[in-house]
């Protein structure tokens, strides 16, 4: 058996996309330690506000909270501090919460990512069905009620949907819960029972959350079905005889897709930002909920944390769009090749 050539190309390739990559991660790194401290006052301020309920009389209390959390260290001494503990995985202890940040995250972070994949699979869906229908008929009916529809929903501010939905689903009609992850102190008798109740309280954030997604999504794959449609390789496949549901979905949305793919990803960011709003909104136990106290007590660990996984997300969201990319499009794969 012939041992395969390496391709200089492709380790090019795969070298610059890794650099690249990297130096991302670092800005973000410094980023993520000089933004909270650009925030007005410090962790320890409400140690001296006489109407904080953490205020401490014994200011020799407050120099060794200073000390103990490195925040009477030169800012470059703590910046170099802050990378070692980055790239041994030590995030850390909260200032507020007193305990380690990435015990909080572990904590938080599977009720995000239930949120945020579960509407994102959603909108994907919907964009992926309804944009390919509505490009197909263009300038019909059913084209001008999907476009109206999404173009509204892709304009209407989260939190002000969320805030209709609990009115309606939640206030009024007592259909789904208003607010939590599940249901306070609650005791399952089976696994099912407790799918149940927590899908319950999903539904109104996840479809706030994903109603924003696809409105957007569902224009990207619309435009570019009327975009496909008009290529030359279309009309070849239509003079043969292909049946039309093959060309919609076989040749059509296939190319349409590609530009679709580094959308969701960029896309992935955005609906963990929009999970802030949304979380806070529903009182979801979620990274978003987490963040928004730590930003009003000014805690820089969890700040730091939070957004570091966060980075570390979106980033592999994009790497991953990068590689399926390279991987369906023939004409990112020749360079490669």
């Amino acid at each position: 058996m012939r041992p395969s050539k390496i391709n200089p190309k492709r380790v090019s390739y795969t070298l610059s996309l890794l650099a690249s990559y990297l130096l991302t991660i670092w800005i973000v790194l410094t980023l993520n330690f000089l933004i909270p401290r650009l925030l007005p006052g410090d962790p320890l301020s409400a140690l001296l506000d006489s109407e904080s309920s953490n205020y401490v009389f014994d200011p020799q209390i407050r120099q060794a909270l200073e000390t103990y959390y490195g925040l009477d260290q030169p800012l470059i001494t703590q910046y170099g501090q802050y990378l070692l503990d980055a790239l041994r995985g030590d995030l850390g202890a909260s200032i507020q919460f007193n305990q380690p940040v990435i015990r909080l995250i572990q904590s938080h972070l599977p009720w995000t990512l239930l949120l945020t994949l579960t509407a994102m699979f959603a909108a994907t869906l919907f964009a992926l069905i309804a944009g390919s229908e509505a490009g197909w008929k263009r300038a019909t009916r059913t084209d001008r009620l999907l476009t109206t529809s999404s173009i509204i929903l892709a304009n209407t501010p989260v939190y002000f949907l969320g805030m209709i939905l609990v009115i309606i689903f939640g206030a009024k009609l007592d259909w789904l819960p208003l607010a939590g992850g599940r249901t306070a102190f609650a005791h399952y008798d089976s696994f099912i029972a407790m799918i149940s109740d927590i899908g319950k309280h999903l539904i109104l954030p996840a479809f706030t959350l994903s109603a924003s997604i696809a409105g957007v999504s569902f224009l990207l794959i619309r435009n570019n079905m009327i975009m496909v449609i008009k290529e030359d390789f279309m009309l070849v496949a239509r003079s043969k005889g292909i049946p039309e549901q093959r060309l919609k979905w076989n040749h059509a949305l296939r190319n349409a897709i590609l530009p679709f793919i580094a959308h969701m990803a960029a896309h992935a960011g955005m609906a963990i930002t929009g999970a802030v709003f949304i979380e806070t909104l529903f009182n979801y136990p979620g990274m978003g909920r987490l963040i928004f106290d730590a930003v009003g007590s000014r805690d820089y660990p969890v700040i730091q944390g939070v957004f570091l996984i966060v980075a570390l997300i979106v980033v592999s969201a994009n790497l991953l769009a990068d590689l399926i990319n390279a991987r369906i499009d023939p004409r990112i794969r020749e360079p490669l090749t």
